[in-house]
């Protein structure tokens, strides 16, 4: 069987990581497409994975259009000629409208229903859909997806990334990281170059939560591209980690997650490391999953974060254990079912 799985986000490495690994070790034919942006390229090369590039991000509204269409056009010609059995992608613009366009059947795993404009284009064109239980049916409906297409699961993506995930408790060591303060925070600006965002990529709202916490703690913080890791430099006792790094294991090690995004806190909960999230969004069902289990602190006050940071880095962890699907199982069983059903 000759799988197409196009990947378009650096978290989307991971999540589809051991995928693409067992397919491969079943003798499954599995091509990789993947645009440039961010640490995509850095991260498939990390993880030992061939790949071919095709298109990148956009940033303005109309960049984004006009990349996604040229990227929709070079991947047409470019499947026409692999003719895959199926095709699976995680919120890739493209992969379902040239599945669509070339009658290959279609898994699109889902886990953002903020995104309007990406799922209106994509969603309507799926032919099979999987998203947490927690995302509201009708908000998915409303974009056109068709409910007799969606499997629902218990959690969220990210229970995937720890497959077969083993801690470094010496990340800080392997990182040759100077840290002069007991405590240490991992910090995640904002996704500030996303459709779904009106953000401004040279500022962050992490800034005065940075100049104020920097005091009392050890500040880390990935930056998403070149221009976030500008805003920080110049501060002291914060490091700019410069990915690809086992975030995992640095989340896992640090006492405190502060993310303006949502993969990377959503991440931390399930590792059992407090977590802040001060996206400055609307928050996703998929956090408020997190929050309401108790794994994760939401404000945009800063005070407010501050305070709770200052809270939390003296507390003493608590374990909470959640019941969650196996995620790595559907999305198997429904790839080999849509390729057998086409």
């Amino acid at each position: 069987m000759k799988i197409w799985i196009d990947i378009t986000n650096a978290p989307h490495v991971r999540f589809f990581r051991d995928v693409i690994t067992y397919f491969q070790e079943e003798g499954e034919d599995v091509i990789i497409t993947a645009r440039k942006f961010g640490d995509i390229h850095r991260l498939m090369k990390l993880f030992g994975f061939e790949f071919t590039s095709i298109g990148k991000h956009g940033v303005t509204l109309s960049e984004k259009l006009i990349e996604s269409t040229k990227r929709a056009y070079k991947l047409s010609k470019f499947i026409a000629e692999q003719k895959p059995d199926v095709g699976l992608s995680k919120h890739s613009i493209e992969l379902p409208r040239v599945t669509f366009g070339l009658g290959i059947p279609s898994v699109y795993v889902l886990d953002n229903e903020h995104a309007l404009a990406a799922n209106r284009l994509t969603l309507p064109l799926c032919d099979n859909i999987i998203m947490p239980e927690v995302i509201d049916l009708w908000d998915i409906m409303k974009t056109g997806a068709d409910p007799n297409r969606i499997r629902r699961y218990r959690g969220t993506s990210e229970i995937i990334h720890f497959q077969n995930f083993e801690y470094n408790e010496n990340i800080f060591e392997d990182l040759n990281l100077k840290l002069e303060r007991e405590k240490t925070i991992l910090m995640r600006p904002e996704p500030s170059l996303a459709s779904y965002l009106d953000a401004d990529c040279h500022e962050s709202v992490l800034t005065p939560i940075v100049e104020v916490l920097k005091d009392y703690a050890n500040i880390l913080i990935i930056p998403r591209f070149r221009e976030q890791a500008e805003i920080f430099e110049g501060y002291d006792n914060v490091t700019i980690i410069k990915p690809p790094v086992d975030t995992f294991s640095l989340m896992k090690r640090c006492d405190l997650v502060i993310g303006a995004g949502g993969t990377m806190n959503r991440e931390a909960a399930l590792l059992g490391t407090p977590v802040i999230s001060c996206y400055p969004g609307k928050p996703l069902s998929v956090d408020r999953f997190y929050i309401d289990n108790g794994l994760m602190y939401r404000s945009t006050d800063v005070d407010e974060i501050v305070n709770t940071a200052l809270r939390l880095l003296v507390s003493k962890r608590e374990q909470k254990k959640l019941r969650t699907d196996d995620l790595f199982r559907i999305i198997v069983d429904m790839v080999y079912e849509a390729a057998e059903s086409s």
